[in-house]
């Protein structure tokens, strides 16, 4: 089958070094190199004009989609429960149901999409935190330098700082909310945060215990800052948050406010995998989704099999997904073991075929994570693996844009 993307010439060993160390250094991509294996690919995929046209196109609808299920479930709190969410977050769903956003939050969304042998398919959605601009943004940027005739798919990190400046007061305070004990997170909120003062806006760089709220308004409590937040970037999972003191007031990240947030935390009900379980008891149709999308059921409705890959409902980076022939069989019955104690908390999908791509470095398996600002495609964020399976330790690559086909 042919194949809308190939892989790139590697860069030469010491044009590569350089690049590496200017992601060190430009973009705050402080682990480049995990032991001896380079997180970062030496070479880009170059995709056709045509197909990122086409799967930008599938990101938005999606997107429209995702929001308008989000949207529709946020009033039905008697179907939280289905999704997988823990009871004190439901809780405060549930608080909030009946009232109204004030603030205009802008609406942060990656989709994952693969190529297999029945075309694009997407395996989920990040709709609540997702991450990758360093590499999406930042190192693509780097790349492209050396390979004249192609372009990229955007900089997400620009149009989403921009996405803020519109609903944010002039020289307004960011507060960039994260796990300030985690170098990912850190590294990430450092290379994001030049993009929002560009735009004319001040940034604080917090955890989420730093804020408290009062009356539907947050404020920055800590040693060297003392002020009222004017917006929030949440890059803070959301459903790490009850893992906070009850001091830290987490509960109102799930309900509406005055002050405007990227992304509220209610959106939880659109990241959750188990929401294709429900689709049925809803009103609004998901047409792209239930297109592209493999075909996604309760874990007791079908028997364990190669069939199926099982995934925790708020499973992040790969992690405990049980695919038969990828996984390792001590991993495989461990999460076997969790799924039949807490079925409600995963999914079974069914399992699509991936098509490797040829590269330098032998035959490796490729995801395009497309983000959508506010429902506009923007950027592409790159993973490539040696399995068929995407996960943590698989490396980062520049995604490139072949634009000579006349469809620009």
């Amino acid at each position: 089958m042919s194949l809308p993307f190939r892989a790139g010439e590697p860069l030469p060993a010491a044009t590569y070094e350089q690049v590496k160390t200017r992601a060190v250094f430009d973009c705050f991509k402080w682990d480049p190199q995990v032991e001896d294996v380079n997180v970062l690919a030496d070479y880009p995929i170059i995709l056709d004009g045509a197909a990122w046209l086409k799967i930008a196109a599938l990101a938005e609808k999606l997107a429209a989609e995702t929001l308008a299920l989000e949207a529709e479930l946020r009033r039905k709190p008697v179907l939280h429960n289905e999704l997988g969410l823990p009871r004190s977050i439901r809780w405060h769903l549930r608080r909030g149901a009946s009232m109204t956003e004030s603030a205009p939050n802008a609406r942060l969304i990656r989709f994952d999409f693969h190529y297999t042998t029945d075309g694009w398919r997407i395996s989920e959605a990040n709709a609540d935190v997702p991450g990758g601009f360093i590499e999406a943004s930042g190192f693509t940027r780097l790349m492209v330098e050396h390979y004249p005739g192609f372009i990229t798919a955007g900089d997400v990190a620009d149009v989403l700082a921009k996405a803020i400046r519109r609903t944010a007061p002039e020289s307004g305070i960011v507060a960039l909310v994260h796990a300030t004990a985690y170098t990912d997170d850190r590294q990430m909120m450092l290379f994001f945060a030049p993009y929002l003062e560009r735009a004319g806006l001040k940034t604080a760089l917090i955890s989420p215990s730093h804020l408290r709220w009062r009356e539907g308004r947050a404020f920055i409590e800590t040693d060297w800052l003392q002020t009222e937040a004017d917006y929030i970037f949440r890059f803070f999972p959301g459903e790490w948050l009850p893992n906070l003191p009850r001091a830290a007031q987490w509960g109102e990240f799930f309900v509406p406010s005055h002050i405007p947030r990227c992304n509220p935390a209610y959106a939880l009900l659109s990241q959750s995998k188990r929401l294709p379980i429900i689709w049925d008891k809803l009103e609004t149709p998901a047409p792209t989704w239930r297109e592209y999308l493999p075909e996604t059921c309760d874990p007791r409705a079908v028997k364990w099999s190669d069939e199926w890959v099982y995934k925790p409902a708020f499973g992040r980076i790969g992690e405990d997904i049980a695919m038969n022939g990828v996984t390792t069989p001590k991993d495989l019955q461990t999460i076997q073991k969790q799924v039949r104690r807490h079925p409600g908390d995963w999914i079974a999908q069914r399992r699509f075929q991936m098509i490797p791509l040829e590269t330098a470095h032998g035959l490796r398996y490729p995801c395009f994570g497309v983000y959508t600002v506010n429902g506009q495609a923007v950027g592409i964020y790159g993973r490539i693996g040696e399995k068929p399976l995407i996960t943590s330790i698989a490396p980062d690559i520049a995604v490139l844009i072949d634009s000579s086909g006349g469809v620009f």
